[in-house]
């Protein structure tokens, strides 16, 4: 059974960072795209960023571009979200999302693409 455990949620300030990982295990971690989502209250989810299977494809929403990264480590069965500037409106649950992908660089953007999910990681960023 897949499981996809986030963490590195938290409280930081406006103009702070803070690195998300999002461990995946019971599949093979090498043959799944992977993406990172966020919920804010009241609002419905949104895409974040995502990596193709090999992590030489990524791309990003456009109000993250330039403060966030996508990376992964397939040693480690983990993605990682490195975001930095941030401001309260970045204030959401993240969540990564998985789902096998047959060509390497292949990127979802859509969350109905992805068959698997993480719980979730809080992020508050107070002004």
């Amino acid at each position: 059974q897949v499981q996809l455990v986030e963490s590195g949620g938290g409280l930081v300030q406006a103009g702070g960072s803070l690195r998300l990982s999002c461990v995946v295990s019971g599949r093979t971690f090498s043959t799944y795209a992977m993406g990172w989502f966020r919920q804010a209250p009241g609002k419905g989810r949104e895409f974040v960023a995502a990596t193709s299977r090999s992590g030489l494809s990524t791309r990003y929403a456009d109000s993250v571009k330039g403060r966030f990264t996508i990376s992964r480590d397939n040693a480690k069965n983990t993605v990682y979200l490195q975001i930095s500037s941030v401001s309260p409106e970045d204030t959401a649950t993240y969540s990564c999302a998985g789902r096998p992908a047959l060509v390497s660089f292949t990127t979802y953007l859509n969350d109905y693409d992805y068959l698997d999910w993480g719980q979730g990681t809080q992020v508050t960023v107070s002004s």
